[in-house]
């Protein structure tokens, strides 16, 4: 039978596995500091910032859930399997193929790929933090310009691999960048708190929370 979305999020969400434990307990705590902004903040009680925040919580999940097939130690979830034939390191490969630079092929195939464990969790820890930047809603327009130059990445790496729609990451840089511009983190999230109760004067701290929240 073919898969379907609901189907996928209801196997994604009771995977026997300690990820499928963090992601609920980070949905859990999305939703605790939603209600607690919604609450005590006034400004927070309006139907856009109820949109806002399921959609920053529905891609930072589509994040979680892409980081489930580079898991540690071996950063894929077929650790049996040849290295290069599955999860990170294959799509380092295809990367090195298919770049639309050939400065970048260059990079993957004579820099990254010879020395793939100490990139791969570079990889995944950005794309971890970056997930959970999304759904706790801390530091989102930090960590929405870092998404967005990690799904550059990939859009340029993979532009011309078989079976790839560059539009499919060209999209998703866009609603990061949105994420970022808009500052989604002050819609129900750690944002909107920190933005509420900061009493910064000093011009370092005004700078660091226009960069960052």
């Amino acid at each position: 039978m073919n898969p379907d979305p609901i189907t996928d999020v209801l196997e994604f969400l009771q995977q026997p596995a300690w990820t499928t434990g963090i992601f609920w307990l980070l949905g859990l705590a999305s939703l605790a500091i939603a209600v607690y902004a919604f609450v005590i903040l006034p400004s927070q009680r309006r139907a856009t910032h109820i949109c806002d925040w399921a959609f920053r919580f529905l891609i930072g999940a589509m994040w979680w859930q892409q980081t489930l097939w580079k898991l540690p130690p071996a950063y894929t979830d077929h650790p049996e399997q040849p290295f290069g034939e599955t999860g990170l390191a294959y799509w380092m490969t295809v990367m090195g193929k298919s770049a639309a630079v050939p400065l970048q092929a260059d990079f993957v195939n004579n820099i990254v790929l010879p020395h793939f464990y100490l990139f791969a969790p570079i990889v995944y820890g950005l794309e971890v933090l970056t997930a959970v930047s999304l759904i706790l809603g801390i530091f989102v327009r930090l960590w929405g310009v870092i998404g967005a130059l990690q799904i550059l990445n990939l859009w340029l790496g993979l532009y011309s691999a078989p079976g790839e729609w560059p539009w499919t990451y060209f999209f998703l840089l866009v609603l990061m960048l949105i994420f970022s511009l808009h500052r989604y983190g002050r819609s129900l999230g750690l944002d909107a708190i920190i933005a509420a109760r900061s009493r910064s004067e000093s011009i370092l701290g005004r700078i660091f929370l226009a960069v960052t929240t």
